[in-house]
C-alpha cells in the first residue's frame, strides 16, 4: 500500500513552488556551481567540485522526494469534516488526568505538523489516540513513560 501523504489545499501549493523552484532556478545555480568548480582544475583534489556534486545530490534527492510526496497527496477540506470530533485541521484541548495540566494542540497531516508551534500530526501516538473522539472523552496516549489519560475538554475548527 502506498503511503497517502494528508495535507491543507495551502501546504499542496506551497510544495508544489518548491519542487518548481529546485526544478528551475536552484537546479541551474547547482549546474553553475559544478561549472565554475571544474575549472579550478585537477577533480581528484577539488573540494569546491566535491561539494557542488553534493549539493547537487541534496537537490535531487529533495526532488524526487517532493515529487513523491504530490503524487501521494491527498487534500484534506476542512470544511467537509465533520464537527465535534476531533479530525484532521481541529484545534484541541485537553487535559491530563493524572495532573491537570491543560495543553492545546492543533491536529495536521505528517507534512504540517510542527510539534514546536503546537501542531501535530494525525499519525503521531498523541494525534492517533484524539482522532474521532469529542469533547468529553478520555483517550488514553501511550508515552515511553507509560500510558497517559487526557479529557477532551474542547474542540474547536
Amino acid at each position: 500500500m502506498k503511503k497517502e501523504f494528508k495535507m491543507s489545499q495551502a501546504r499542496f501549493d506551497e510544495l508544489q513552488k518548491e519542487l518548481n523552484y529546485l526544478k528551475t532556478t536552484r537546479s541551474d545555480e547547482v549546474a553553475e556551481m559544478i561549472k565554475v568548480a571544474r575549472g579550478f582544475g585537477d577533480l581528484s583534489e577539488n573540494s569546491e567540485y566535491d561539494e557542488a556534486k553534493n549539493e547537487q545530490g541534496k537537490l535531487y534527492s529533495r526532488i524526487g522526494e517532493l515529487e513523491n510526496i504530490l503524487l501521494h497527496a491527498v487534500i484534506i477540506e476542512e470544511d467537509a469534516l465533520p464537527v465535534g470530533q476531533v479530525t484532521i485541521g481541529s484545534t484541541v484541548t485537553v487535559t491530563a488526568v493524572k495532573n491537570g495540566a491543560s495543553r492545546s494542540f492543533k491536529i495536521a497531516g505528517t507534512q504540517e505538523a510542527d510539534a514546536m508551534h503546537g501542531v501535530i500530526s494525525e499519525d503521531s501516538p498523541f494525534g492517533k489516540a484524539l482522532m474521532n473522539h469529542k469533547e468529553g472523552e478520555t483517550v488514553v496516549v501511550s508515552a515511553p513513560a507509560g500510558d497517559i489519560e487526557y479529557r477532551i475538554d474542547k474542540i474547536e475548527r
